[in-house]
C-alpha cells in the first residue's frame, strides 16, 4: 500500500500540515469547551471563536489589498496566498464552532453563515481552477495569450483572412464563406474545451484536405495560410473558454467576500454594543 504523498497535492506541505494541526487544536478546544461548560455564542468561549474567525477573515481579505499594492514590500506573495487559502478554511471552521455547529437563528447571522460557506467553497473551487486551467492550457495548445487581448487578436486574424481572400480563386472564397467566415468573426466559447483542450482541432481542420486536392500549388499555399489562421483562432477560443471560467469565478467570489466583510462588521458591532 502506497503512503500518502502530500507534495503531489499541495505546493507547500509545511502550510498544509500547519493547517491540519491548527484545525485539530481548534476541534480539541471545542470538545474541551463542551465538556467544561455550556456552549453559547455569547459566552467567552463562543466570543473567542467568533473573534478568531473575524481575524482569519480579515487576514484572508488583506490578500486582495496586498495584490493591489505591489509597489510596496509587505511580505512574500506565496505567504499571503497560503494564508488566504488555509486561513479561509479555518475561518469557516471557527464560524461553525462559534454557532455550536447549529443553524443560526437571526436574519443577519443566517446571511453571515450562508455567505461564509459560499466564500469558503468558492475559494476552494478557485484553487482547483487555478491549478487545473493553466495546466490544461499548456498541455495541448501551441500559443499563450492574455485573456484581455483575445478579442483583439481574433479581430486581427479575421481582417488578415479577409485581405488574403481578395486574391483567392472562387473555390477558396466559397469554402471560406461556408466554413470559416463565421468562426473567425468573434471568440467562441465551447464546452468541449473543458473535456478536450484541443476541442477536436485536428478533426475540424480536416475539411481543408478535401479542397486542397483540387487546387494549384499557389492556391494550396493560400489555403495553408488560411488553415494556420483557423487553427490559431480555435486555440484562442480554447483560451477564451477556460480563462473566462476564472473571470466568472472572480465575479462569484470577490464581491460576495466584500459583502461578507460588511455583514461580519455589523455582527461584531451588534455583539459588542448591544
Amino acid at each position: 500500500m502506497k503512503s500518502f504523498d502530500v507534495k503531489r497535492w499541495v505546493r507547500s506541505p509545511g502550510w498544509f500540515w500547519g493547517f491540519v494541526i491548527s484545525a485539530v487544536l481548534c476541534l480539541f478546544g471545542y470538545i474541551l469547551n463542551t465538556m467544561l461548560s455550556e456552549l453559547d455564542s455569547g459566552n467567552p468561549w463562543g466570543l473567542t471563536y467568533g473573534w478568531a474567525a473575524a481575524f482569519f477573515l480579515i487576514g484572508a481579505a488583506l490578500y486582495g489589498i496586498r495584490r493591489r499594492m505591489l509597489n510596496y514590500d509587505i511580505g512574500r506573495s506565496h505567504t499571503w496566498v497560503q494564508f488566504h487559502v488555509y486561513g479561509g478554511v479555518l475561518f469557516l471552521l471557527l464560524v461553525f464552532m462559534h454557532s455550536g455547529f447549529r443553524l443560526p437563528s437571526g436574519t443577519l447571522t443566517w446571511w453571515v453563515w450562508l455567505l461564509s460557506i459560499w466564500i469558503t467553497l468558492s475559494g476552494i473551487a478557485g484553487v482547483a481552477l487555478q491549478k487545473w486551467i493553466p495546466k490544461m492550457l499548456s498541455s495541448g495548445l501551441a500559443i499563450e495569450v492574455v485573456y484581455e487581448r483575445i478579442p483583439e487578436l481574433v479581430n486581427q486574424i479575421s481582417e488578415s483572412a479577409e485581405r488574403l481572400l481578395e486574391s483567392c480563386t472562387e473555390p477558396v472564397q466559397v469554402f471560406y464563406e461556408k466554413n470559416l467566415a463565421a468562426a473567425l468573426m468573434t471568440p467562441q466559447p465551447r464546452l468541449i474545451y473543458y473535456l478536450d483542450i484541443t476541442g477536436g482541432i485536428q478533426s475540424r481542420i480536416r475539411q481543408f484536405q478535401y479542397l486542397r486536392r483540387f487546387l494549384s500549388s499557389e492556391e494550396k499555399d493560400t489555403l495553408d495560410r488560411l488553415e494556420s489562421m483557423y487553427k490559431t483562432k480555435l486555440e484562442l477560443d480554447a483560451h477564451y473558454t477556460l480563462q473566462k471560467a476564472l473571470r466568472w469565478w472572480l465575479y462569484m467570489h470577490v464581491p460576495v467576500s466584500l459583502i461578507l466583510l460588511v455583514l461580519v462588521a455589523l455582527h461584531l458591532y451588534a455583539v459588542t454594543y448591544y
